[in-house]
Parts: structure tokens; sequence; C-alpha cells
């Protein structure tokens, strides 16, 4: 193996956040070895990194953070200085229907890396490691018509997937105090861009207003979230990385609420233009379902202390950045085939019915 500053495992790196994280650091530091594990669940792809696969500094390593004997194996395999945690169970309305499978990947995996990392690094040395995990805002509940989440508010799950992800940062946290393990985390706001899962918000409306297929929106549509361009929360992520001081957290949104029906209303228009159609036709697709249950109002991230500290702040405004998510997915339709599978046709069958 090639002599290499530092060695990083990525969890999670074939997903949509994570293939961005990959990418990023694959080809910004080609001193450093990036070691993708993903057990390639429904959302996990490799075609999302067909552009790095042949790189000298990127390694794929199929395993499940589940699996105590492999995650401790490839640590003694690579002996990582590093971990940057994305894998984990995403999807809310999944974890209403299987809250199990959430507890056991986000929670008893995240705990799972936690002691192969403690492990290792008590035998290596704790200076200059760095065991980082990915989570989300929706730990913190639902705001109000006014006020934003800072990195100092409670935590106020309320669905089986934030309640997961709140379980998974305490457990990092406690692992920082009672171990001395060297964590860093961050609560990111809604992401979006290109090779996102079509079970997603923006992708799902993309894809079914190529189809002419309706536009599922919950209740009236009027819930609220602050949505960061993934390249921006990839950014964030290498600034945390490498500046972000241990036992702390960091707050990353992009100070860009919208409403989920002005964003479909948006996208229509948007749409509209990329393929020809009238204006107004793509909005009649439009179909407003049962809202799921325990829905959050309103999430609106303060991420102050990330550009105040570390110097961090967003690229793109937010239509700029949703019309390069447009024209992605409609320059990738064969990717977009190959992701639509039918047990995903089944799922979305079941979850969008009125």
């Amino acid at each position: 193996m090639a002599n290499y500053s530092k060695k990083i495992m990525i969890t999670g790196g074939a997903g949509f956040i994570g293939s961005h994280v990959v990418r990023l650091f694959v080809n910004k530091y080609p001193d450093y070895l990036i070691v993708n594990v993903d057990a390639l669940t429904y959302a996990g792809n490799l075609e999302n990194l067909r552009d790095v696969e042949s790189k000298n500094n990127y390694v794929f390593e199929k395993a499940d953070i589940l699996d105590e004997p492999a995650i401790a194996a490839l640590f003694e395999k690579y002996d990582f200085d590093g971990v940057i945690h994305l894998a984990a169970e995403s999807h809310v309305d999944r974890s209403i229907k299987d809250p199990l499978a959430f507890v056991r990947t986000n929670v008893l995996g995240t705990v799972n890396l936690l002691n192969a990392s403690k492990a290792h690094w008590k035998k290596t040395g704790m200076e200059n490691k760095r065991f980082y995990h990915v989570s989300t805002d929706e730990v913190y509940g639902s705001l109000g018509e006014t006020g934003f989440f800072t990195e100092t508010t409670p935590y106020d799950p309320r669905s089986p997937y934030s309640a997961s992800k709140a379980s998974s940062d305490h457990f990092v946290s406690a692992y920082h105090h009672t171990y001395g393990l060297p964590t860093v985390m961050s609560n990111c706001s809604n992401n979006y861009g290109s090779h996102h899962f079509p079970e997603k918000l923006i992708p799902l409306m993309i894809n079914n207003i190529v189809n002419n297929k309706p536009l599922p929106v919950y209740g009236k549509g009027d819930n609220v979230r602050d949505w960061l361009y993934v390249n921006d929360h990839a950014t964030a992520i290498d600034t945390i990385f490498h500046n972000g001081k241990n036992g702390d957290s960091y707050n990353v949104g992009g100070f860009n609420e919208w409403k989920n029906i002005d964003i479909v209303h948006l996208l229509c228009s948007i749409m509209d233009k990329k393929l020809n159609r009238p204006a107004g036709e793509s909005a009649k697709l439009i179909t407003f379902v049962t809202d799921r249950p325990g829905h959050d109002h309103r999430y609106a991230i303060d991420a102050t202390k990330l550009n105040s500290e570390l110097g961090w702040k967003p690229s793109l405004q937010f239509e700029e950045g949703l019309e390069k998510t447009v024209d992605w997915y409609l320059a990738n339709q064969e990717w977009v085939k190959n992701i639509t599978s039918g047990e995903y046709q089944h799922y979305y069958e079941e979850q969008y019915k009125k």
C-alpha cells in the first residue's frame, strides 16, 4: 500500500451525500487513501462513483456497519486515521413502517463503529485521529413559525428516524466524554442535488413530471424545510473534518426555507421550460395525499457557528442549485431508470396512496 498521509473510512459512501463526500475527498486529497465502506442496500449505488472508481487513492469495501468482525478487520487492514460516518437509514416514511431497521443501522451500527475506532486507536494512539458523525436537523423536533435550531437546542425527535439519529448522536458524545474518543458531529438540513434516490421529494417530483405521473404532496404542502445543495454539504464536511473542535457539534444549513408546495410549484415551472411544455402544464399533476404521522411542521438551521468559527458558507442560491439539479436528472435518465426498480415502484404505490 502506498504511503498516504491519511487513511479515511467513509461509511455509506455509495449513497446520495456519501458519494459527493467521497468524490470531493478523492479528488481534493490525492495523498489520502479513501476507503468507501457501504453495504449497498437499496439506496447505495456504485454507479454514483464511476468517475473516481479507477483513482489510485480510492478503494471500495462492501461491508455492513453492523458486522463487528468485518469492521474490526477493516481497521486492522487499513489502520484508519479517520472515520466519516454517513451510513444510515434516512427516510422518515420507511422508519414509520419499520422502526427496528433504523435502530439497528443508526444506533447499533454507530456504536459498533465507535467501538471499533476506540479499540484500534487505543492501540495506535488517539492523537491526530477523528471520528466524524454526520447527523440531521430532525433530532431537534419541530419549530413554530419563527426561530432557528442552534447547537444548544434541546433534542426533541418526533419520528422513529429522528429518534434513532438522536440516539446515535448521544452515543457519539458519550464516547467522547467517557473514553476520550476524538469525535466531531454535524447536524444538517435537507439536501438536494444529483444522485439522489428518487423516493425523496425533489428527485421524486422531477421523475414524475418527466413521466407525467401524479406529484404526491403530503397534507396541504405547508411544511417548511431548510434546503442545502449537496455539494455545499460536502464542503462543510471537509471543513469540519479538518478544522472542527473535538467534542463539538456544528449545524449545517442554507438559511433557505421553503414550503414543500412552493418547491413543487417552482419545480413544475422549471420543468415546463426544460421540457417545452405550456406554462402550468406540470402543476396539473399535483395531488394532495394523506399527511404522514408526526410530520414536523418546520425546520430551520442556524449555521452561524460554522460560518463564524470555521468560515464555511453555502455557495449557491436555491433557484440556481435547483436548476442544476434538474439539468442533471434530465441528462441522466439512464441512471434514473436503473434506480427505479420494480421494488421501488411497489414501495411507491404503497406509500403514496390517497
